[in-house]
C-alpha cells in the first residue's frame, strides 16, 4: 500500500527565505499524499510567494495575519486541528523565535500552540546555520520533541555552495508522514546507537593513518533514527559534519576509543548501526614528537622506503556479536570495490551480525563523500534487498526500517 496522508490535517507554515517558493510545490506534494493542508505564512514569506499560490493548490484559506478574523482566533484555531505541522522554509530567525518562545506574527503564535508532531526545515545561508546561536536554538527544539530535517549541501542563493539549502522535497514529506504516525513506529522510544566517521591512528601529533570516509551515511542514519522518535547515541569519528540535532553525540579519534564507546553503549541498545569506517591496524609505536626524516626506519637517504610496524585494531562488529549480554540488532557496513556482495556475505556470516549493508565504494557516486548511495542489504536468512541510487538519508530510513523488523522481544 502507498503511504497516505488521507484523514490527516498538515499544518504548513512558510517563513521568509528564498526556498520559500519550493513550499507551493510541498504544498501540492502533501494533497498528493491525501492530506488537507492548512498553510500559514510569516510577512516575509509574503515578500517570495503569495496567499493564493496556495490557497489554489490546497483549495483552504492562506492566512497571513494574526489579526485577521480576530474572532476566530486563527493562530488557535489552526494548531487545534493540526495532526502534524511543518516548517518549511525555517529561517534562522523564525528558528530563533521558535526556541525562544517569541509569539509576534501568526507563525510564531501557532507554534507555541502546537501539541502535535512538528517537522522543522532549516534554510539559511552557511554562516547563518552554523552560527551557534542558530545550533543551540536547533538543539534546543530537537531535545523538545521536534523533528529537524536538513537542511541540505548545495548550491544557495547567491551562488554559494555549503549546507543550509531546504532539503529535497521527497525527503520532507517523509518526514511528515513518520511524523504523522511516530507514536506507532517500532523504534520510538528505542534506543540507537550509531557510529560514524573514518577512525584515525595517530603516528606522531601531525601525522596519521586514516582513510575517505566523511561520515555522512552514519550521520543521516542517526538523523532518521531521531526523527522516528529513537533515543539516539552516536559515536563519530573525527568528521566535518555538525552534530545532528536530537542526538547524543560522542567524538572519538581512534579504532580503540571508539571500541571502548560502543561497548560502554551497547548493553542498553535496542540496535546497534556500525557505519564507521574503522581503521584495521594501527602504528605499533606513536611518537609524542614529530618525526624528523632519519628517525623513520632505513637511512633516511632520498629514495629509500620507510617500514611502519602496525598492530591490529580490534573487530568492534565481531566484538559485538559475539557478546551474551548485548541482545541489540546488529547492522554492519561492508564498504567494498570488487565482489561486493560476495565479501559482504562473508562478513555478515563471520562477525555475528543480523544485516550487512554492501556499498561499492569505487562508484562516483555511491562511494565516500557524496550525498547519496546505492547499496545491497543482506540478511542471515538468506535476505536480499537492493536499494537504487538514492539520497544517504533514504538508504538510512530503508535500514532503520529493516532492522525494526528484526527487534527481538
Amino acid at each position: 500500500m502507498a503511504p497516505s496522508l488521507a484523514g490527516r490535517e498538515v499544518l504548513l507554515g512558510v517563513s521568509g527565505g528564498v526556498a520559500a517558493y519550493k513550499a507551493a510545490s510541498l504544498a501540492r506534494g502533501l494533497k498528493k499524499l491525501g492530506a488537507d493542508v492548512q498553510v500559514i505564512l510569516t510577512g516575509g514569506a509574503t515578500r517570495f510567494v503569495q496567499p493564493a499560490q496556495f490557497e489554489a493548490l490546497t483549495g483552504r484559506r492562506c492566512y497571513t495575519d494574526t489579526f485577521s478574523d480576530v474572532e476566530r482566533i486563527v493562530h488557535v484555531e489552526v494548531a487545534r486541528r493540526a495532526d502534524v505541522a511543518i516548517f518549511a522554509p525555517a529561517t534562522t530567525n523564525l528558528i530563533a523565535k521558535f526556541a525562544a518562545g517569541i509569539a509576534d506574527d501568526l507563525v510564531t503564535s501557532t507554534f507555541t500552540c502546537l501539541t502535535v508532531p512538528t517537522v522543522i526545515a532549516p534554510a539559511m545561508h552557511t554562516e547563518m546555520w552554523l552560527h551557534p546561536a542558530t545550533q543551540a536554538a536547533v538543539r534546543l527544539l530537537a531535545e523538545r520533541g521536534a523533528t529537524i530535517v536538513g537542511p541540505g549541501e548545495g548550491e544557495l542563493a547567491g551562488g554559494d555552495v555549503g549546507p543550509g539549502r531546504l532539503e529535497d522535497e521527497d525527503v520532507l514529506l517523509e518526514a511528515v508522514l513518520r511524523a504523522a504516525g511516530r507514536a506507532d513506529h517500532p523504534l520510538s522510544g528505542r534506543r540507537v546507537v550509531v557510529t560514524a566517521g573514518g577512525t584515525r591512528e595517530r603516528l606522531d601529533p601531525v601525522r596519521f593513518l586514516s582513510n575517505r570516509s566523511t561520515g555522512k551515511m552514519g550521520y543521516a542514519i542517526a538523523e532518521a533514527a531521531a526523527a522516528v522518535g529513537a533515543t539516539v547515541d552516536l559515536v563519530a569519528a573525527p568528521t566535518a559534519l555538525a552534530d545532528p540535532p536530537g542526538v547524543t553525540t560522542t567524538h572519538v579519534e581512534s579504532a580503540l576509543d571508539m571500541h571502548a564507546a560502543v561497548m560502554a553503549l551497547a548493553p542498553a541498545a535496542d540496535v546497534i548501526v556500525k557505519a564507521a569506517a574503522v581503521s584495521d591496524f594501527r602504528p605499533v609505536a606513536v611518537s609524542d614528537q614529530k618525526l624528523k626524516k632519519d628517525a623513520w626506519t632505513g637511512s633516511g637517504a632520498e629514495g629509500d622506503g620507510v617500514t611502519l610496524e602496525l598492530a591490529r585494531n580490534p573487530d568492534i562488529l565481531a566484538d559485538l556479536g559475539r557478546r551474551d549480554d548485548i541482545d541489540a540488532v546488529l547492522v554492519g557496513f561492508a564498504a567494498e570495490t570488487t565482489d561486493v556482495e560476495s565479501y559482504g556475505r562473508g562478513k555478515l556470516e563471520s562477525k555475528g551480525a543480523d544485516l550487512i549493508v554492501v556499498n561499492d565504494v569505487s562508484q562516483s557516486d555511491a562511494g565516500f563523500g557524496v550525498d547519496t548511495n546505492r547499496v545491497v542489504i543482506l540478511g542471515r536468512d538468506g535476505f536480499r534487498r537492493a536499494v537504487d541510487l538514492a539520497s544517504k538519508r533514504a538508504v538510512a530510513d530503508v535500514i532503520l526500517d529493516l532492522a525494526a523488523e528484526r527487534l527481538r522481544g
